[in-house]
């Protein structure tokens, strides 16, 4: 009877102590966040550097709202986002079942999903004959 109490008190100590410890883990992991990372810094392209991919467009539902480079966002304005290409980079944008371009700056950022190259506004859109088909191969071409 005696040693069944010893037992007992020592695997009640142990829990003790284990839940203790458990409580300073995770209090400590709550205290101490980890530093966010900033995102990193685009590489500037060089002046004439060319890309072929698929070219989508966007506007609607994003107007007004504030883009990745700190602007509001302009449905009509001869705007991109790219996957690589840093904030005010210029390109042209040559939708090539029309042969139609259009230069625009890029003032969006977004990660290369769905294995696009380029969205442009609707305002470069429909500059280039994007509208109807939604996407299209393009050349994409750093101008400045």
């Amino acid at each position: 009877n005696s040693e069944q109490q010893i037992v007992m008190m020592i695997q009640s100590a142990k829990s003790r102590v284990a839940l203790a410890a458990l409580g300073l883990l995770l209090a400590a992991c709550a205290s101490n966040p980890k530093p966010k990372m900033p995102m990193a810094r685009r590489p500037v392209p060089r002046v004439g550097t060319t890309d072929v991919g698929t070219a989508s467009w966007y506007g609607p539902g994003y107007d007004g709202k504030k883009t990745a480079c700190g602007d509001r966002f302009d449905q009509d304005a001869l705007t991109a986002a790219h996957g690589t290409y840093p904030c005010d980079t210029k390109v042209r944008v040559t939708l090539i079942s029309t042969g139609k371009s259009v230069v625009v700056r890029i003032n969006d950022l977004f990660p290369n999903h769905k294995g696009r190259l380029i969205d442009v506004s609707r305002g470069a859109a429909r500059q280039i004959g994007l509208i109807g088909p939604g996407t299209g191969r393009a050349r994409v071409e750093v101008v400045n």
